[in-house]
């Protein structure tokens, strides 16, 4: 067992670097080249002293570790709430001072992100597999044992969330993605990723409230946490070890907001002097309920090519073909009980108009019965490629993985997700296309809004 007080930190980094070539020759490299077997994709999962634990292992030298919790944007109780508690993330704590985590992971050669999403607030460590104990010790460090000081707040905190405000203020797609968001949720999914600079935080965010905010999310009974290229016997074992001081349950005086999603639809246009940008949205797949041919829809709409020097056969891609300095997209938004399915168009106010008003007549002619069978399995293999090349990106994995262990209690199986992709065919996607035409849409425009197009103009009801 490794105790940080048995010997001095420096000579723990320097036995352990002597013994990293022949770690490096005792795994090798001479598997790479085979495919991956079917089970590299899938978790095995443990309840370790009530905290849920997913791990596969790749079999290569590092391992990249995260801890997921539900402290995403549409959990909070009060606006900015949520980029506090990460910022204050790899801080001070009872034991280490900021500047030594950063010492301590740059001696080991790791790297230490934190990130939220909607819907989960990450804690995330790459390094060299055998340093698994320091930073499975580390991240139990982070969320039972940070100081949550004033200094901290007002100098670091509040700085780099004015910085992230700014940049916000100028990108028009990010902010037409939230209000694309808010029209369709409300509360909840709602709420935008980052609270914009006409948010009132100064009643809702201190450091006070940040305390309160982590002991609702920091609490065994919520977190997950998630191991590419470690061994369950590693991860268990240190888990057990180091979690055993994380409280069992949530604290404190805040609870989260865990009200069910509700799907509302609406329309609104926001003027902005820094581009243009037109999201067109429909109710999604979830993680509970996933619907294999809203994914291949979103294949199917696409946006970029996947072929240098071809236009792709995608609609968007299609559509926007040959214009300067537009880019135009479809995506499924996933979340635990709801999804928002997203054809997103920026650049031009003109040429923005234009390939909307063409990707919602394509969108009507799948609908109608109009696509054809190569289409078809062009999308669904677009579909499956794009479902397991996220799967072997490590950081979407551990996301996905985590997730589905919070919300459902077991993690995102991509090879059950490309089954079913699998049976997807054109009359399916034909019956999908027509219950989102049918029903009410999400329009959101910002820009130029007196070329940008109203929701009526697509031909789509509000």
């Amino acid at each position: 067992m490794l105790f940080r007080s048995a010997v001095s930190r420096g000579a723990r980094l320097a036995a352990r670097r002597q013994g990293r070539p022949q770690l490096a020759q005792r795994l090798g490299y001479a598997s790479a080249a085979s495919p991956p077997a079917q089970s590299s994709l899938t978790y095995e999962t443990a309840d370790i002293t009530g905290v849920k634990v997913a791990t596969r292992d790749s079999r290569g030298p590092t391992t990249k570790l995260a801890l997921v919790a539900p402290g995403g944007t549409r959990y909070q109780p009060a606006p900015g709430l949520t980029v506090g508690l990460e910022e204050f993330a790899f801080k001070n704590t009872q034991k280490r001072s900021a500047l030594r985590i950063v010492r301590e992971a740059e001696l080991l050669g790791g790297q230490l992100a934190a990130y939220h999403t909607r819907e989960a607030l990450v804690l995330e460590a790459s390094f060299l597999r055998e340093d698994i104990p320091y930073f499975t010790e580390l991240l139990a460090e982070v969320i039972s044992e940070t100081r949550y000081t004033t200094f901290e707040y007002h100098e670091d905190v509040e700085r780099v969330l004015h910085v992230k405000q700014s940049k916000l203020a100028g990108d028009v797609s990010a902010q037409a993605l939230d209000l694309a968001h808010s029209v369709a949720f409300h509360s909840g999914l709602g709420a935008p990723l980052y609270p914009t600079t006409s948010t009132p935080l100064g009643g809702y965010l201190s450091e006070h409230s940040i305390v309160d905010y982590a002991a609702a999310v920091y609490a065994k009974s919520k977190i997950a946490i998630v191991a590419d290229g470690a061994t369950p016997a590693a991860l268990h074992r240190w888990t057990e070890q180091f979690f055993k001081t994380v409280p069992a349950q949530p604290s404190g005086p805040l609870a989260l907001n865990t009200k069910p999603t509700t799907y509302y639809g609406g329309e609104q246009r926001t003027p902005h002097t820094a581009g243009n940008s037109l999201v067109i949205a429909f109710p999604g797949s979830s993680f509970k309920a996933f619907r294999p041919e809203i994914a291949v829809l979103a294949a199917l709409l696409g946006g970029q090519p996947n072929v240098k020097w071809s236009p792709g056969f995608t609609i968007l891609s299609k559509a926007a073909a040959g214009i300067t300095g537009l880019t135009a997209s479809g995506t499924n938004f996933t979340y635990s009980d709801s999804g928002l399915l997203v054809i997103q168009v920026t650049g031009p106010a003109a040429s923005v108009r234009k390939v909307g008003e063409e990707a919602v007549k394509a969108l009507k002619s799948i609908a109608g019965g109009t696509i054809g069978e190569k289409d078809v399995t062009k999308a669904v293999s677009k579909a499956k490629f794009d479902a397991l090349e996220a799967s072997q990106s490590r950081a979407q994995a551990l996301l996905s993985a985590g997730s589905g262990l919070i919300h459902t209690g077991k993690p995102f199986q991509v090879a059950e997700t490309a089954q079913s992709i699998s049976g997807v065919t054109a009359d399916k996607l034909k019956a999908a296309a027509k219950s989102l035409v049918d029903g009410k849409a999400t329009v959101v425009a910002v820009g130029d809004l007196h070329v940008l197009p109203y929701a009526e103009e697509l031909g789509l009801r509000v």
